[in-house]
């Protein structure tokens, strides 16, 4: 090897320095990291992972039902998640599950190819049956989303969508609409009903809780207007629409425009996710920190565990939907 032989040193010595650098000598160190990156030398992954008897690698399955998927921002996650894994020394190998119902044979499947050495979980749901798997079998792995069933499994990392929810709220409230609805989905999704938590409960804060102020839709555009034009009756001019998705919010944003109606003039409009369609319409939106989410996950995955899991706060983005009193005209 050409940096053994330029340092003067064995080829264990170089090996000691890449990957276990507090058994070498600090004068020893010193001169083999100095021929390292002389010379360019880059230590085969492979090779080291071989080694170990590790991949270097987490699975992460990708739902292909539709149901429960949350659009582009799982897109989003696994972009910001591959490109953070470099800093692990990882990668990450997306997967599906023939039947995503079922999925844990597509799990067995991939751990004895040896492809990966766990997994990253996400759409996390009640009745999920991968945490339970993964722990009985003493799998590594950790989850975007709240592991909701298993109080006593620390391992995830999680957007407070009640608190983000909330926030919208109180952003219209603020400014000086009157009657604050919230457009959902249907009762069952765990994400979805925690983001009525947060209507509901700064909507009683502020003393404007109404159950008539209500209305669900599965996440889609067609769908979400059918469902938000007699929501749109009840509240009228002067109020305002929190939605649980950008999806959801473009379906209230079309009513509103078919009507003659002016997105934060004539009401107020809020989404949730922030992805391009929030842009593109002039959406305000509850933004995910995703590229933290992931950051995060991956620490876990490398052994940093929580006593408890992380919830972190995400950041709304203000646009033209939800715009001051004082900017509308009559």
């Amino acid at each position: 090897m050409d940096v053994a032989r330029a340092a003067r040193v064995s080829r264990q010595t170089v090996s000691n320095v890449v990957n276990q650098p507090d058994r070498v000598a600090p004068d020893t160190l010193e001169r083999v990291t100095r021929e390292i990156v002389r010379l360019g030398f880059r230590p085969s992954r492979a090779a080291r992972n071989l080694k170990q008897e590790r991949a270097g690698a987490w699975g992460l399955e990708l739902n292909t039902t539709g149901v429960g998927r949350q659009g582009n921002i799982l897109v989003n996650f696994l972009v910001s998640l591959t490109t953070l894994s470099r800093r692990h020394d990882a990668h990450i190998v997306p997967f599906t599950a023939p039947d995503p119902e079922a999925p844990i044979s597509a799990y067995e499947d991939l751990l004895a190819s040896r492809l990966v050495d766990g997994f990253v979980l996400t759409d996390t749901r009640h009745g999920d049956p991968r945490p339970q798997w993964l722990r009985e079998n003493g799998i590594p792995f950790a989850s975007f989303g709240r592991i909701w069933d298993d109080p006593t499994h620390t391992a995830w990392v999680d957007v407070d969508g009640a608190a983000g929810i909330e926030a919208a709220v109180r952003h219209l409230a603020g400014n000086g609409f009157e009657r604050i609805g919230f457009l959902g989905w249907p009762p069952g999704s765990a994400v979805g009903d925690d983001r009525r938590l947060g209507w509901s409960r700064a909507t009683l804060d502020l003393g404007m809780d109404s159950a008539a102020w209500q209305a669900t839709a599965a996440q889609d555009i067609s769908l979400a207007s059918a469902a938000a034009g007699p929501l749109i009756d009840r509240l009228g001019r002067g109020g305002a629409i929190v939605c649980a998705s950008d999806v959801l919010a473009a379906g209230a944003w079309v009513v509103l425009r078919e009507r003659g109606w002016r997105p934060g003039v004539d009401m107020g409009l809020v989404g949730f996710d922030d992805g391009d369609l929030a842009s593109a319409l002039g959406l305000s939106s509850v933004r995910q920190p995703l590229a933290v989410a992931a950051d995060r996950v991956l620490e876990l995955l490398d052994g940093k565990g929580l006593e408890a899991g992380l919830v972190i706060p995400p950041e709304l983005v203000i646009r033209a939907s939800s715009s001051p009193a004082g900017d509308r005209t009559n």
